[in-house]
């Protein structure tokens, strides 16, 4: 009796752990080269040379018209920067870091006697079985935790990202 429980714990167990997926993918494609997002059309596309690989649909933040010019104005940073870093352990499932701010953007908001802000994202979301309506980030670019699963395999720190109005 106790060998057949271990043997239908054992089978079981196995079947569980069938079942469990790793939020970390592989992806043996075309080297993602730049990273374009178009903020008015709420589109994101990953691309190698001129040829796109991938496009998402993307939540910004929740002011999301115009420049990004001081911490806590809910906007998304326009401009040129890099992936600077990566965060497997994001609160949002995972992200991928932007060098927001640079020179120029510390500059506007000295100008206005704030700081800049900074913690800019690429990243999934908090909670996936709360489905968000619109823009709800505090200026950082959002996708389905699926998809940023894929978006994390593919780019690689260092990669350009222009992010347009």
């Amino acid at each position: 009796m106790k060998r057949r429980h271990l043997m239908m714990g054992g089978v079981a167990a196995l079947g569980l752990g069938a079942c469990t997926q790793s939020k970390f993918k592989t992806y043996d494609g075309p080297e993602v080269t730049y990273v374009i997002v178009n903020k008015g059309d709420r589109e994101m596309f990953l691309l190698h040379g001129g040829r796109v690989l991938e496009k998402y649909d993307i939540d910004l933040g929740f002011a999301p018209i115009g420049d990004k010019f001081f911490e806590g104005d809910g906007r998304t940073p326009e401009g040129r920067y890099l992936i600077d870093r990566r965060n497997p352990n994001s609160k949002f499932h995972l992200s991928l870091g932007i060098s927001y701010p640079n020179a120029q953007d510390r500059a506007e908001a000295a100008a206005l006697g704030k700081p800049p802000g900074g913690d800019i994202f690429i990243h999934g979301e908090s909670n996936p079985l709360k489905r968000k309506r619109g823009d709800w980030t505090w200026g950082c670019v959002a996708v389905t935790n699926r998809e940023m699963e894929d978006v994390y395999a593919m780019v690689r720190t260092g990669t350009p990202i222009q992010i347009n109005a």
